[in-house]
């Protein structure tokens, strides 16, 4: 038993590089993987009903929106929210539909980055590519690093509805040690039971659905409710802007945030059985049911308000809880509908792992980042990007320590990763718009070798917009984005304080400012593009 035992642990603990012999037969997914030049290493557990699930968990729409209001209660008011959710909506639609597209032509867990490697112009295509990978790489750590601390913040705010004394005692060090233990339980959900990982998305795309009915239900039945007029005419303009637009315009942000990482399930592509196709559809039922659900929560939300003033004066991190218990009349059944919010919280958390854990893993065996020699490596047992995952958590909890110093200070790592994400879409589907208009991707070919690489043919995927629509609907796209990303740099209110004041400047002129000098130090002497495996 002790040399059984001994063999077995070592399997356990042995990793494989990229450079593991591939087998000679290849399954579909696999052979369209290869015509990419990447070798296929990870195993293919996600359907379209799993990564459906998988990409609806970590939007949390209607659950986000319950905790993003406040900014655009503040800059636009309730109608302003209204409206300004339908705005981010459609320009959400517009914008994946172009990702879509992307996907289906090269559906590699790289995402963002491998598409502006591959579609951008020849002599910017390494430079580019580079910068995507960095914006995407930060975007994604600072979602789970924020994602972990709204939990555990989440978690106190729930602690002091249901026990007032706790005021007293309230510390910043609290909610950070709670948001490691939900990182830790993150991490090992994603490296014990990988497995079953795709089951476990599954499962909590139920609780995504059936807790909306479980919170929607008591709020709009128990609660008080406004007029048509009060939800649909009132704007407010408390941030004292110059004009209601432009106080509008900035109050859009909370609800992109609420909107945003629906390219989560695309760094999956590569544990996605038949990519692209599943992924585009899958993104494209995302956006229709966790906006039409999303949309739901804010018309009842508003509906129920009550006096916002006094809930917004109670000792609580996130007014929808005392406004949950105003409406029901009672803390027990605000409590209950409060941790499932929790909960679901938790499982975004659980998948922004597992996608940022990818983008490092990808982004690692294109030589990008320092340790790719490690990074690159997955479990023999597992098959999952072990070092990538343990890299990710441990970022995280790094991160979350700003947290104890100054809650306002972590704002710049929440704030990096709207102008992140956003700022990798803007890349790629300005790419995708030039490479279309100077007719630089043609049809497929049944008898491709090799595409969608750096040097190769580029070529449509299987799932794409054809003619003039698909050219309005990638120009809408960057519109909306250069419209979301310009305004996601502007303060709260026109009186800028320490408190209220947009990190996201500094926290993305930080980032920007590290990947440029690293390239050039040291990057740009190992570091190609996309490596062709095959």
């Amino acid at each position: 038993m002790g040399a059984k035992g001994a063999t077995s642990s070592v399997e356990d603990i042995r990793f494989s590089a990229l450079e593991t012999t591939v087998p000679t037969q290849l399954s579909s997914d696999d052979a369209a993987l290869a015509r990419l030049g990447k070798k296929p290493v990870l195993k293919r557990s996600f359907g379209f009903v799993t990564i459906l699930g998988f990409s609806c968990t970590i939007l949390i729409t209607w659950e986000a929106s319950l905790f993003v209001f406040v900014s655009g209660l503040t800059n636009g008011g309730p109608a302003g929210i209204v409206y300004g959710y339908i705005v981010a909506w459609v320009g959400m639609i517009c914008i994946f539909f172009t990702l879509s597209e992307m996907v289906s032509m090269a559906p590699t867990s790289g995402g963002q980055y491998h598409w502006v490697s591959i579609l951008s112009p020849p002599s910017i295509q390494k430079f580019l590519g580079y910068i995507t990978g960095w914006l995407q790489l930060t975007g994604w750590q600072a979602i789970i690093s924020s994602s972990g601390l709204l939990t555990g913040t989440m978690i106190q705010s729930l602690i002091l509805l249901t026990h007032p004394e706790y005021k007293d005692r309230i510390q910043n060090w609290h909610g950070t040690l709670i948001s490691w233990a939900i990182i830790l339980l993150n991490y090992g959900i994603n490296t014990s039971f990988s497995t079953a990982f795709a089951k476990f998305e599954g499962i909590a795309f139920i609780f995504h659905i059936l807790g909306f009915f479980a919170v929607l239900l008591p709020l709009v039945l128990l609660g008080e409710h406004a007029t048509t007029k009060e939800v649909f005419e009132t704007f407010l303009n408390l941030g004292d802007w110059q004009t209601q637009g432009l106080s509008f315009s900035i109050g859009i942000a909370g609800t992109v945030f609420a909107l945003l990482g629906g390219d989560g399930a695309m760094h999956m592509a590569e544990e996605i059985r038949n990519p692209a196709i599943v992924l585009p559809w899958s993104l494209l039922a995302t956006l229709l049911v966790n906006g039409t659900l999303g949309f739901g929560m804010i018309i009842a939300l508003l509906y129920c308000l009550g006096d916002i003033d006094m809930a917004l004066a109670e000792d609580a991190h996130y007014p929808f809880m005392p406004i949950l218990r105003n409406a029901l009349g009672s803390t027990a059944g605000a409590a209950i509908l409060s941790s499932l919010i929790v909960v679901m919280t938790f499982t975004a958390a659980t998948g922004a792992l597992a996608s940022t854990s990818r983008i490092y893993w990808a982004f690692a065996r294109d030589r990008a980042i320092p340790g790719w020699q490690f990074l690159r490596k997955t479990s023999t047992r597992t098959s999952i990007p072990f070092y990538a995952v343990t890299t990710t958590a441990v970022f995280s909890i790094i991160l979350s320590l700003i947290n104890i110093g100054d809650a306002t200070a972590f704002n710049g790592v929440i704030s990096i990763s709207i102008a992140g994400l956003l700022g990798s879409y803007l890349l790629a589907a300005s790419v995708l718009l030039y490479r279309r208009l100077t007719g630089g991707i043609r049809e497929p070919n049944n008898e491709d070798k090799s595409v969608n690489r750096m040097g190769a043919d580029l070529c449509w995927g299987p799932w794409r917009i054809r003619g003039a629509l698909g050219v309005a609907i990638n120009l809408f796209a960057i519109i909306f984005l250069l419209f979301f990303l310009f305004f996601s740099f502007w303060p709260t209110s026109r009186i800028v304080t320490p408190q209220n004041f947009n990190w996201a400047v500094l926290a993305t002129t930080v980032v920007l400012s590290f990947s440029v000098m690293y390239y050039f130090i040291w990057a740009r002497k190992v570091y190609t593009g996309p490596v062709v495996e095959l």
